[in-house]
């Protein structure tokens, strides 16, 4: 037996042994995730909290951070043997994090050694919940056009300013936030700096979607003092750290395309609305067809991802590729939504009733066309895939 092998026996092991039963079952919607902070009540889910101390014990919400700054101190290959196992218990992901999936990775890389520790083993243990504030009222898809002013104050800034569709602003604990030190240039003008939601200044107003959600948010700047202790590298340098953290943001949307565990809830939900004609296959030829074609891109979209993941590690992996990797699974996801709703029938449109879990899925279908706008339009990520990955003339 290999040192692998014997890892992955050994992680099943206590994954069986340490995984609640109720962390096995589907996810129904968002009072099943994990988003930890300040606010969160380990009584509303115990098993929840349960699974989440243990995991963030044992260094499992971060298992390739460096044990130092919380993480488990995996190799790539025993993170993917831990992932494997994971999704072969079905079990939930015991944190999401915007701190684990952006900020972390950033930080890793551009961070003092005074920030590491003094964030990651938070974000690690999911003791702060964070925020993005990079969009604004005229910088979005311009995003180096951003106007929130950060003046020097002498061992603080004095920021000013407003974002937009900064999403869960008004749940979050802090926010790691792009701001303007400089007008000499647009992007050589912008610093990274780490604040506190609570700060006075701070203030937040939820948009309200047209799935009746609001997980966006506004987010208002007056006269807030950040200390220049929370500024993540060099003054003026914030784009470096910008476009880092995006490359990671667009890895994590375009998990989106990849779904959830277990088998497909487009063939389980067109099986129980249609049936099966009498050689038990799904009745509707056509949509049989079409979820048959959505299962093959899917698939190859997974392969894609291992490969990509598997290069990110290696340090292999294109800049541009989380580019074409949230655009192709962006799309997916929407198609994902599309056919279930295809699937539903008349019950998928149902709104409000308790049979729909207050209208779960047409409300995650509408939420789905935000997919290809947040962490950078389609449009844009197309423009990035054809100049930098197949350097189209005039691109």
């Amino acid at each position: 037996m290999t040192d692998l092998d014997q890892f992955r026996e050994q992680t099943r092991a206590w994954l069986e042994a340490n995984c609640p039963p109720e962390m096995r079952e589907p996810i129904r919607g968002d009072q099943d995730v994990c988003w930890g902070g300040r606010h969160y009540d380990p009584a509303a889910n115990p098993a929840q909290a349960q699974w989440l101390k243990v995991m963030g014990e044992r260094g499992w919400t971060v298992p390739d951070w460096p044990t130092q700054y919380g993480g488990g101190g995996l190799s790539p290959a025993e993170t993917k043997v831990l992932r494997e196992e994971m999704r072969a218990i079905r079990a939930r992901n015991p944190l999401n994090s915007f701190g684990i999936s952006m900020l972390g990775p950033a930080l890793l890389k551009y961070g003092s050694e005074e920030q590491k520790l003094d964030h990651l083993p938070k974000i690690a243990r999911g003791e702060i919940r964070w925020c993005q504030g990079y969009s604004e009222p005229n910088a979005g898809s311009d995003l180096a056009g951003l106007a929130t002013s950060a003046e020097d104050a002498g061992d603080h800034y004095i920021v000013n300013g407003q974002k937009v569709w900064t999403s869960y602003a008004d749940k979050a604990d802090w926010i790691f936030c792009l701001v303007r030190t400089s007008k000499a240039s647009k992007q050589g003008g912008i610093s990274f700096v780490l604040f506190d939601m609570e700060s006075p200044g701070v203030s937040t107003k939820p948009i309200l979607l047209i799935s009746g959600y609001s997980p966006f948010c506004e987010t208002f700047m007056d006269n807030v003092k950040v200390p220049k202790a929370n500024r993540i590298h060099e003054e003026n340098k914030g784009w470096d750290v910008a476009k880092y953290l995006l490359g990671h943001e667009r890895e994590m949307i375009s998990g989106m395309g990849l779904g959830g565990q277990g088998e497909s809830p487009l063939v389980a939900g067109a099986i129980a609305t249609i049936g099966l004609d009498h050689d038990g296959r799904l009745a509707d030829p056509v949509l049989r067809t079409q979820i048959a074609l959505f299962e093959v891109r899917a698939k190859a979209f997974a392969a894609m991802s291992e490969r990509f993941i598997d290069e990110l590690k290696a340090g292999r992996a294109h800049p541009a590729q989380p580019s074409m990797m949230k655009y192709v699974g962006t799309e997916l996801n929407k198609d994902r939504h599309e056919l279930m709703m295809a699937a539903g029938g008349s019950d998928a449109l149902e709104w409000e009733s308790e049979r729909s879990n207050t209208g779960a899925a047409p409300r995650a279908w509408l939420r789905t066309k935000a997919n290809s706008i947040e962490g950078g339009t389609s449009e844009i990520q197309l423009n990035i895939i054809a100049k930098r990955i197949l350097e189209l003339p005039g691109a």
